[in-house]
């Protein structure tokens, strides 16, 4: 096990009707606030008029910024920036899922640097200061609820980046699994995909004598296994949500990646094939992340074993470790089949014109400095290029 520093201060409040005390959560932390969020399904489903009754109740001022949307912009962050700083804002509040917290951190992180927001994202200094995040959870699948990161897409340099930093875990998030019985199928099929990736980035390690954080990440990987298909079934079901939901968070608050070395390849080359094609996260990362499985299981084939025993069931009574793996990788793309997510480039409309493109930008060595992804096993871009094409 490596050394760590474990620092968790994210507040959690879960259940029932818990939006509507967001006014009294921040009262002692805010005197005006941005209401940062995305479409108008928080003012359809009518969570938009309970946060304002809420924030007025409290003697909370606010203003607005809504308009964020899947693979959040830069553009619109720079909006935010100058609104905070033109209101005097001292708290922002999202209310939304990953994209709109991501949206909000970046913001909150803009409004004390002297300079483009973007340069934090390319260069990945350390910030100094940041405006203090609440959330009022809309879609479980990021974890930004109770992590440190964000990720941005800047339109007109065609990048997507991630930036994290402790300064930028939330003060407060809200979570009531009612408020996500309204969501398409589509949409918590790609969340399960993205909290299951967030775990297996964690999980896939060549760190030994992490026994505790292995247990923890294959009990939560089987939690969103058992649970997630209900949800399909009937998207109403509070208790199935309550477990995806809470999963989700654990997921990503870091406690997971407790001590051994993570990965994160995955989630880098999907990052090239947002910023390419515009496809949904969680949808890009169904598709990729067995193709990754596939390319690099031979490299440390007792984790995959492992996973393939522990997590997707496999019998003891396969003949081959090979075998037994194969099996593991083919029961997570039934399980994402069952789910109705994507299981090629193709379905999700990405031909193979810009491969080879994606590939070198992703390792940044389009830019003359490569650099090569992943901790299990690096990942150059003609890597990179052979985990596209078994993905195509």
């Amino acid at each position: 096990m490596l050394n760590f520093d474990l620092y968790m201060p994210a507040r959690i409040v879960f259940g029932r009707g818990t939006q509507k005390e967001i006014g009294k959560l921040i009262k002692p932390h805010a005197k005006k606030v941005l209401l940062h969020y995305g479409g108008g399904s928080i003012k359809k489903t009518g969570l938009y008029d309970q946060v304002i009754a809420s924030l007025n109740e409290s003697g909370i001022g606010y203003v607005e910024l809504g308009g964020v949307v899947p693979n959040p912009r830069l553009k619109l962050v720079h909006e935010g920036i100058e609104l905070c700083r033109r209101e005097n804002v001292d708290l922002i509040l999202a209310v939304g899922g990953g994209s709109a917290i991501d949206s909000a951190k970046a913001i909150a992180m803009g409004v004390y640097y002297d300079g483009d927001v973007w340069d934090i994202y390319e260069t990945g200094k350390p910030i100094q200061k940041a405006l203090p995040v609440a959330i009022i959870l809309t879609i479980p699948a990021a974890g930004s609820e109770s992590s440190g990161d964000t990720v941005i897409s800047n339109e007109e340099k065609g990048r997507k980046y991630g930036y994290g930093s402790p300064l930028l875990r939330p003060l407060v998030s809200v979570m009531n699994p009612e408020l996500f019985f309204t969501l398409p199928k589509e949409q918590i099929a790609a969340g399960v995909a993205d909290m299951m990736s967030h775990i297996f980035e964690r999980y896939f390690t060549n760190t030994t004598h992490v026994d505790l954080t292995d247990a923890l990440s294959e009990a939560t990987l089987r939690t969103i296994i058992a649970n997630a298909p209900r949800l399909i079934d009937d998207p109403r079901d509070y208790d199935a949500w309550a477990e995806v939901g809470f999963a989700g968070t654990v997921a990503h608050n870091g406690l997971l990646g407790m001590g051994r070395e993570q990965d994160w390849a995955c989630h880098d080359m999907e990052h090239e094939l947002s910023a390419a094609y515009d496809v949904t996260h969680g949808a890009g990362l169904a598709v990729l992340t067995p193709a990754w499985m596939k390319y690099v299981h031979k490299d440390n084939i007792d984790m995959f074993a492992q996973f393939a025993l522990n997590v997707m069931g496999v019998s003891k009574g396969l003949r081959d470790k090979e075998e037994l793996v194969r099996e593991g990788i083919a029961r997570l793309q039934g399980f994402y089949r069952r789910m109705g997510l994507p299981q090629t480039l193709g379905e999700l409309g990405i031909d193979g014109s810009r491969l080879e493109e994606m590939a070198r930008k992703g390792t940044r060595e389009y830019y003359g400095k490569e650099h090569p992804l992943g901790g299990l096993k690096k990942l150059y871009w003609q890597d990179v290029l052979n985990i596209y094409r078994i993905a195509k």
